[in-house]
């Protein structure tokens, strides 16, 4: 546990302290929680920091009041627990909310990220998929009481269980761990505030989505996405829009699994991940 702007930050770490680091950035609506099984499969040759945003996980979760919930703000708190490591120098693997929060950190001059795996971490129009995104857009674009409803329904343990499910052909290999520590956690009185003010300023990363490509171009930063190729909330074009960008990306797309590919493929992932990593090494 760390404290950044008067926040606690949770985080997990594993892996030699000498080691070049990998930092992973969770999506919504999890935290470092989905890296159980990912963290001990990397920090064999990886030291591995893997921190819960601030109203996730075990971090902080002041009031709306208290904090102002977006992610420029997000970001900055995953920054100043990196400066205060002493991390200036790191590969990042993002998902979902994460990516938006890495995208924000790699084109960061007070950082170096030397390379960058991305699991459904979006950086393109192509990789949203409908119709899950339609009530979160009409929400964002017009918050009030005729798109809040449709808002609210991304935060009940049916849509939370279906995130994990969805694009999985044997679910029976998902595990209700995830979504259950999921769901308990978007439970807490006032976690729905925290979740609505992240909906509202969602767009502001599709704002940013120009800036982020020529970064791409102009940085040609060493660059692995691994999708699930079920995946109906983060496409699979949005993975094989990273080629239009960065041509020598490595893009792999994962049968039978979707959102949550970790929860059935991290042996898979984790591979694919050692394979990118070792050969930038070598």
């Amino acid at each position: 546990m760390a404290t950044v702007d008067g926040q606690r930050v949770f985080y997990r770490e594993a892996g030699p302290g000498d080691a070049p680091v990998v930092v992973l950035l969770h999506g919504f609506p999890t935290s470092s929680h989905m890296f159980r099984h990912l963290i001990p499969a990397l920090a064999d040759q990886y030291h591995v920091i893997a921190p819960d945003h601030i109203g996730y996980g075990r971090s902080s979760m002041p009031s709306v009041d208290q904090f102002s919930y977006t992610f420029d703000n997000l970001t900055e708190i995953t920054a100043g627990l990196l400066e205060g490591l002493g991390v200036h120098r790191f590969s990042i693997y993002v998902h979902d909310y994460g990516a938006p929060i890495g995208w924000r950190l790699a084109m960061d001059s007070s950082f170096e990220v030397t390379a960058i795996i991305t699991q459904s971490g979006n950086a393109y129009m192509e990789g949203f998929a409908q119709p899950f995104w339609d009530d979160l857009f009409a929400y964002a674009s017009s918050p009030g009481p005729d798109t809040e409803p449709g808002a609210r329904a991304k935060l009940t343990s049916q849509t939370t269980r279906w995130q994990y499910e969805n694009g999985v052909e044997d679910v029976s290999l998902v595990s209700p761990d995830g979504w259950n520590h999921d769901q308990h956690l978007l439970d807490r009185p006032g976690n729905d505030d925290v979740q609505l003010a992240l909906f509202r300023d969602y767009p502001t990363n599709v704002d940013g989505y120009p800036a982020l490509q020529e970064y791409f171009r102009s940085s040609r930063v060493p660059l692995l996405a691994v999708w699930g190729e079920g995946d109906e909330i983060f496409a699979p074009d949005g993975a094989r829009a990273f080629a239009r960008d960065l041509p020598d990306a490595e893009i792999h797309l994962l049968p039978t699994t979707g959102h949550f590919a970790l929860e059935t493929h991290v042996s898979a992932v984790s591979g694919y991940i050692h394979g990118f990593l070792g050969r930038l090494a070598a």
